[in-house]
């Protein structure tokens, strides 16, 4: 059976990938994750219990710990998705973006070189570092145009700046060294399992509880938004069946403004879960200082990856979104234990390493 280690894995996009590898694929799956603050081993469900996924809590900065899982598990390929990867955390606290972003991405390349290199001629052939950064590297577009593998990178905050810093890693240790990379470049993700700190749960979990809805500026800037799982398809499509040392910009072509996202959300909670006193939720939205360096636009051309690789996202927003809220209304205790901290002591209740 094939291994494929999965940095990152309990994260939103990476247990996306791994319900997806487990429910599609007959990898066998090493989870290697951190588990920071928005690691949670209870968004990989009955996909985290099956026998082919093996979780190893560890920090991708750790040599010594990465060497050892390279040795024990032998893997065919690595999916590179462990990040910070919070904008607003990043201007506050760059400090850990550096730390696992940049410095965890060169331990792990230099720690995949030791043993690709020691794999015979097919095994290294066959070999993959997929690595899944974002479009946040191209910085920020005008009224037109969309990002595309060739445009030129421009990042504008710590966050950006470190995965920027992390993909031309992978790109130099391809060119330097010869290791078969993959980078791909994603637009904004959402769906259900997202941490509520991000603007989509943030939203809905605030307007459930009648809280304010604060919108940054004017809510005139414009995001790609893809549904995650859409993002799962085109991950595991990259990673078996990319070009070795190519790009793929992956986006779902739903552009959106935020206030026209929190608008969306505002009709979709006032149909499905009413305001005391029949009170609509657009009553809560509130309008806030912009964050710092705010960038205006991202939009993709996945053109590439269409016409290589036959993927195109199976949501539009308003079936992804309409999803979206189903999940989160009907899954209010995982969200709960969220706001309350208890996901940090799901592994010790309910798993057990293997």
């Amino acid at each position: 059976m094939k291994v494929v280690f999965i940095t990152g894995g309990a994260g939103f996009i990476g247990s996306a990938l791994i319900r997806l590898l487990i429910a599609e694929s007959d990898w066998r799956i090493v989870n290697i994750d951190k588990l920071t603050y928005a690691g949670n081993l209870a968004s990989l469900a009955a996909a985290g219990r099956d026998p082919r996924h093996v979780f190893r809590h560890h920090d991708i900065c750790d040599r010594q710990a990465m060497d050892a899982l390279f040795a024990e598990y032998r893997p065919d390929g690595i999916i590179h998705l462990a990040a910070e990867s919070h904008v607003d955390r990043s201007i506050h606290g760059p400090g850990d973006f550096i730390q696992t972003n940049v410095v965890g991405t060169y331990t792990l390349l230099e720690a995949t070189r030791t043993y690709w290199s020691s794999l015979d001629t097919a095994a290294r052939t066959a070999f993959r570092f997929h690595h899944v950064s974002t479009d946040e590297v191209f910085g920020s577009l005008g009224p037109s145009g969309l990002f595309d593998e060739s445009t030129a990178y421009d990042p504008r905050s710590p966050y950006s700046a470190s995965k920027a810093a992390s993909d031309h890693l992978v790109r130099a240790w391809q060119h330097t060294y010869g290791l078969p990379t993959l980078v791909t470049n994603c637009s904004n993700n959402y769906g259900p399992y997202q941490f509520p700190e991000k603007l989509i749960p943030l939203m809905i979990g605030n307007a459930v509880a009648g809280k304010p809805l604060p919108i940054y500026g004017k809510g005139d800037n414009v995001r790609d938004w893809l549904y995650v799982d859409d993002h799962a398809r085109a991950l595991k499509l990259v990673f078996e069946k990319g070009r070795p040392g190519e790009t793929y910009c992956i986006g779902g072509r739903n552009e959106m403004t935020n206030l026209q996202v929190i608008d969306t959300l505002c009709d979709l909670l006032d149909r499905r879960h009413p305001g005391s006193e029949g009170r609509r939720h657009a009553g809560l939205k509130t309008f806030v200082a912009d964050r710092p360096g705010h960038d205006q636009r991202y939009a993709i051309n996945a053109d590439k990856i269409r016409r290589e690789l036959g993927w195109m996202p199976l949501e539009t927003f308003a079936s992804g979104i309409e999803k979206t809220v189903s999940w989160y209304l009907e899954n209010t205790e995982w969200t709960s234990h969220v706001q309350s901290g208890a996901y940090r002591q799901w592994i010790d209740r309910n798993y057990t390493q293997r």
